[in-house]
């Protein structure tokens, strides 16, 4: 007799149920979007570590005024190496799931292939004219940071294709693969390679922290795109390919007018800040910001998982599953981020002084930089839900006036008063973005994104 014709009390019927409820929210849409944002959370979480920890040795190793000149060379790299591919990365997740839901097999394979190479060769010929105005710039420069400003040039075309690469492997819900190489293993790769380079009596400056981040970006990269390459054969099927160079670009560039702009917001205040102090102030106000935003590791975990989920709902007009899901990522980001926030400032001075004694000057500009931290939290990944959602023209124009708000602030701001005075710049930018933001999922897309009762509008 089977276990099932068994008669059982009911008390314990649910038990035999069990199993049948795990395996149903293992394949329900809901289960799935959890285990990718957990996973991605996992992911996070153990890179946040591993950067905190890198940045506390190497301001440490470096002192102030080398580890300064690193952080704004990195800046550059960032901020460059983030535009550099002109929105393509950030195609994938709109045309894979476009070209699967077709379907178009013939699409997707020459997207595959094309985007990868339309990356590289925008990013190193952005690489090259990068070289060449710091060639013509450099009397004007401060000799310290000329060298490791052309070690970021070398470092860029496989900066912005680990980008193209996570993007691809997001689609597929490649989540691993997607995150770890360039959020973990990166870091993980640089830590080693600049202890081995402390640990053999070499000093430890900006050019040799550029030398070992460049073999960290290079490794890290080819090997993603070997695992990759081995994926993709496995699951799609060999045959012609087709390109639609033109409709790939007409997306990806309102798209790169959105990140851009997003990714100025998060640096414009170091490089702002390098023109009117010194150094050191700026490694002190690098590593306050850079451990308070350590919270952000919820945001971009939960939005690693859900960006490829809102465009195939939206392809598919299913408006009832969006909502869903709107609801469920705002409440993942805000109530986790809030707790972050709240144990990081708790935390915040002696977390400053493990960079060194002196960086605790830093923390009151926690305080400040948490406000705007919060704003963006309280509307959940609203950047990628516009944008996956065709309403990438309208998102940048949100961004540009928040960047707009952020360079007047910190020009008018750094001088007179340092770190606190980008601080509050940025903080401002943050709150004005997530305004914007959320009058436009709210009036585009009928959503209301704001923490307490998010879904519907």
């Amino acid at each position: 007799m089977a276990l099932t014709d068994i008669e059982l009390p009911p008390a314990r019927r649910p038990l035999i149920r069990v199993p049948e409820r795990v395996k149903a929210w293992l394949a329900s849409d809901h289960g799935k979007a959890q285990r990718f944002a957990g996973t991605a959370f996992i992911i996070r979480v153990a890179s946040a570590a591993v950067v905190f920890l890198s940045q506390i040795l190497l301001a440490r190793w470096m002192g102030s005024f080398e580890y300064g000149t690193f952080v704004y060379v990195y800046t550059w790299l960032l901020l460059v190496g983030d535009i550099a591919h002109l929105g393509m990365a950030q195609t994938a997740q709109r045309f894979i799931p476009d070209y699967a839901q077709r379907p178009s097999l013939d699409g997707l394979r020459g997207y595959l292939i094309g985007c990868r190479w339309i990356t590289f060769g925008l990013a190193s010929s952005v690489a090259a004219a990068g070289a060449l105005l710091i060639h013509a710039i450099e009397p004007s420069l401060d000799k310290n940071v000329v060298l490791p400003l052309y070690l970021a040039c070398v470092a860029m075309p496989f900066y912005a294709m680990s980008f193209m690469l996570d993007g691809i492997a997001r689609s597929y819900n490649w989540i691993t693969l997607g995150l770890m190489p360039h959020s973990l293993l990166r870091p993980i790769v640089l830590l080693a390679l600049i202890a081995g380079i402390y640990a053999a009596g070499y000093p430890i400056n900006a050019v040799t922290t550029m030398l070992a981040l460049v073999a960290a970006v290079w490794s890290t990269t080819l090997g993603q795109l070997l695992v990759l390459n081995r994926k993709l054969a496995a699951t799609v099927a060999p045959g012609p390919k087709s390109y639609d160079v033109k409709a790939w670009i007409a997306t990806a560039l309102p798209l790169i007018m959105v990140w851009g702009c997003y990714t100025l917001l998060t640096t414009t205040d170091v490089l702002v800040l390098q023109q009117f102090r010194p150094a050191d102030e700026v490694a002190h106000y690098y590593a306050a910001s850079k451990t308070l935003t350590l919270v952000t590791f919820v945001y971009f975990a939960v939005a690693a998982s859900a960006a490829h989920r809102f465009a195939a709902y939206h392809v598919a007009g299913d408006s009832e599953k969006l909502a869903a899901l709107v609801s469920s990522s705002v409440r993942w980001i805000f109530w986790p981020s809030l707790a972050a926030t709240l144990l990081i400032l708790a935390f915040g001075k002696p977390m400053l002084w493990l960079f060194g004694p002196e960086f605790t000057d830093a923390y009151p500009v926690m305080f400040v930089l948490a406000i705007g931290l919060m704003a963006r939290a309280s509307i959940g990944p609203a950047e990628r839900l516009v944008t996956m959602s065709g309403q990438q023209r309208i998102c940048a124009l949100a961004y540009a006036v928040a960047f707009a708000v952020n360079l007047a602030g910190c020009v008018a701001l750094a001088g007179p008063y340092g770190g606190m005075g980008v601080a509050m710049a940025t903080s401002a930018a943050f709150v004005v973005e997530s305004v914007l933001l959320y009058l436009i999922a709210r009036r585009r897309l009928n959503l209301h994104l704001f923490v307490w009762r998010p879904g519907r509008a």
